[in-house]
């Protein structure tokens, strides 16, 4: 469809030869172009995600068409390669906000940290998640972080190297079938509670059908004002969040220390895979899941690396089924919230319950230098999880894996990557999977592969 190119000239003057040339020469470059890149297979509950399948295949330039393209009712591969950087397109705003009280000891602290003052909320302080005890200040904010870009259905987001980058602006989610992939989501007002979350799903139909096939791959995240990832309402039945790298390290944090608070919120109908992510430089909330009264939250959380907490990672509320295992923790005060007795958690040690619930063994999780991570209710958790199949046949291969196989399997990605082009493989297309293939990559290993990681997102190398 033309409407997805931008001329400098109108579409009427299409009938000269001149621009009708010109028009094939751009298809050309777009398609060639687009050969460079494949999405790969989702994991877990995502598995069969396509995206934006065998859509055309667009490269947005300005900010007006990237919110064009991800708000367009068609299948498109939207495809990352500059920095988009909203920050001042819409204007600043200053008014009476919140100083919590951990604020105003941060700086009676003087410790050269600083924290978070807070928006206000519709009802005022009373009424606003994070102005504890609060005094009132004035904020500035930008106000492009707080409007988020709408993401409709069968999309694929795709960053090319270490260039997608989107500055000052988040995404939600409003479709089934949406893939995105080694982008940089950052500068969302971190210096304010209610900045600005990344990326938020709260289900399609106003909130009112679950969204499936959920794939977040190889993204990073930093500097928010609130959350990394946001569930709410009807949320998503089959989300996977997978290789990718939720920074936490701030200059400014409700915890005073350069560590951000708020992570994750796993709220409403939702149900999710979190597999090979690198959390780190957080102090809580990484993730928090459950604990509303209209949430039923069921999660696979496995091989997973949590590095350099400082306060809690897991918060499990109330309505949330939760299985962890083959995590690493190092250096994590408090893999688990010990102030909470709700909710179900089953997490993975050398006393192995899943045999017998699940028909297989899990895989314990490890601590370094960390606090303690045990199961609460986990006989319950484990009874929900064994009715979701795709989390009853994990399967990791990961405890195997030394340096020189993963860099052999690396290897023969990449000659599989080239064999498949060679193919006349379709750019942007996810192949659907019936079953669920693992990462080689040890948890361990994770910050380490991350580290090397130079070329793109994530973890882990994309072709």
């Amino acid at each position: 469809r033309l409407e997805h190119y931008t001329f400098s000239r109108p579409l009427h003057l299409l009938k000269y030869g001149r621009i009708h040339f010109a028009l094939t020469a751009a298809l050309a470059l777009v398609a060639k172009s687009a050969s460079a890149f494949t999405i790969g297979t989702p994991e877990g509950l995502a598995a069969g995600t396509t995206g934006g399948g065998n859509g055309t295949v667009v490269y947005p330039t300005t900010n007006e068409e990237l919110i064009t393209y991800l708000n367009s009712s068609e299948p498109l591969v939207v495809v990352l390669n500059k920095t988009f950087d909203f920050r001042g397109t819409e204007g600043t705003t200053t008014e009476p906000g919140c100083r919590p009280q951990y604020t105003r000891e941060c700086i009676a602290k003087n410790n050269g940290f600083k924290s978070q003052d807070v928006i206000l909320q519709k009802g005022g302080m009373a009424n606003t998640g994070g102005c504890d005890n609060g005094t009132e200040t004035t904020v500035t904010y930008d106000r492009a972080a707080l409007k988020r870009m709408t993401v409709k259905g069968d999309k694929t987001i795709r960053g090319i190297g270490k260039s997608g980058v989107i500055m000052g602006k988040g995404m939600t989610l409003n479709g089934h079938n949406i893939i995105v992939q080694n982008i940089h989501i950052t500068e969302l007002n971190h210096h304010l509670v209610w900045g600005g979350d990344a990326i938020y799903i709260q289900g399609t139909d106003n909130s009112t059908t679950p969204m499936k096939n959920i794939w977040l791959d190889h993204i990073k995240i930093s500097r928010v004002g609130r959350q990394f990832i946001t569930t709410y309402k009807a949320s998503t039945d089959s989300m996977t969040i997978s290789n990718s790298d939720f920074d936490g390290n701030t200059d400014y944090s409700a915890s005073c220390d350069g560590h951000h608070y708020w992570s994750f919120i796993f709220y409403g109908v939702t149900k999710f895979s979190m597999l090979n992510n690198y959390i780190h430089g957080t102090s809580g909330r990484s993730p928090k899941i459950g604990g509303d009264s209209a949430a039923k939250v069921v999660a696979h959380v496995a091989n997973n690396f949590w590095g350099n907490n400082s306060g809690h990672s897991f918060e499990i509320g109330s309505n949330a089924w939760v299985l962890a295992e083959g995590n690493y923790f190092t250096n994590t005060r408090m893999p688990l919230y010990n102030k909470d007795e709700e909710g179900a958690l089953y997490a993975a040690s050398s006393d192995d319950q899943c045999s017998s619930l699940l028909g297989r063994s899990c895989v314990a999780n490890e601590l370094v230098s960390s606090g303690n991570f045990s199961s609460r209710n986990g006989e319950t958790a484990l009874e929900t999880i064994k009715t979701i199949l795709t989390f009853v046949g994990y399967t990791s291969s990961s405890a195997q894996t030394s340096d020189s196989e993963q860099q052999q399997q690396t290897t023969q990605s990449s000659d599989s990557a080239e064999q498949t082009e060679q193919q006349d493989y379709t750019p942007g297309t996810a192949k659907p999977s019936s079953e669920t293939t693992q990462s080689s990559i040890q948890a361990t290993d994770i910050e380490n592969v991350w580290a090397k990681t130079i070329d793109n997102f994530g973890v882990g190398k994309l072709d």
